[in-house]
């Protein structure tokens, strides 16, 4: 496949035309819209799996040469660099594996698109990943999955985890996750305390105090995952720092 010609800048200049600059969201205390419901102003990845679709951010994947990956691919938000905030956003996801990651890092480029690596906020169309803090790419000191859910946990300063409590069964978080239709996420990175809720539940509460391996800065993005063919929406995404 082609690489598309917005990918070369990112290429020869490590990425860089990936980046956002950091520290530009304003620390008032208000969310911000990540998204204008039109076009992908302010995200970066191939358009010919990302695209907007009836108000939404939608990433698709398919069976012909140029939408069947064989790499996990990203649109990566390039307005803001924020490192401390809240992070809120609706999904839906018919078939294979997403999620958005944050404090993460352009790794490079694929012949798909940006790959990207650090702490991210797991969803999915089977039972299981929902809501777990996951390291993809081993960004995040290739940690793998960093919080089941329904777990509370410390990374020590050893770097071991320790499951410190329970948030909830597993499956009682799981039931209250709608198929293939519409569920309300929220990720709060504050320092060195992380959590995910989806639909109001809260899924993951992690605190790393793993200072040779957890990440305090770097890019958020929206991910689609290697494997069968698989759509994800993203709506209502909107943002405010914890400044």
């Amino acid at each position: 496949m082609k690489i598309l010609p917005c990918y070369f800048v990112a290429l020869l200049a490590g990425t860089a035309g990936l980046l956002p600059a950091p520290g530009l969201l304003a620390a008032d205390g208000v969310f911000h819209s990540m998204f204008n419901g039109k076009d992908l102003t302010g995200w970066q990845g191939n358009p010919k799996l990302w695209s907007v679709q009836d108000g939404t951010i939608t990433g698709k994947t398919g069976t012909n040469a140029d939408t069947k990956i064989n790499h996990n691919t990203f649109l990566v938000y390039t307005n803001d660099q924020v490192n401390d905030f809240e992070m809120r956003f609706s999904y839906r996801i018919v078939g294979g594996n997403s999620g958005v990651q944050y404090r993460s890092k352009v790794t490079g480029t694929g012949a798909f698109g940006p790959k990207v690596a650090g702490y991210q906020a797991d969803f999915e169309a089977g039972k299981t990943y929902s809501g777990i803090l996951y390291d993809e790419g081993g960004g995040a000191g290739g940690r793998n999955i960093m919080a089941e859910r329904g777990q509370k946990v410390l990374w020590d300063e050893d770097c071991k985890k320790k499951v410190t409590g329970t948030l909830g069964e597993s499956k009682e978080i799981q039931a209250k996750i709608k198929d293939e239709d519409w569920n309300d996420y929220i990720i709060i990175a504050n320092k060195n305390h992380f959590q995910h809720f989806i639909n109001g539940e809260a899924t993951i509460d992690l605190t790393d105090d793993c200072e040779a391996k957890r990440v305090q800065e770097g890019v958020l993005a929206l991910q689609i995952h290697v494997g069968p063919p698989m759509t994800v929406q993203f709506k209502n995404l909107r943002i405010k720092s914890l400044k």
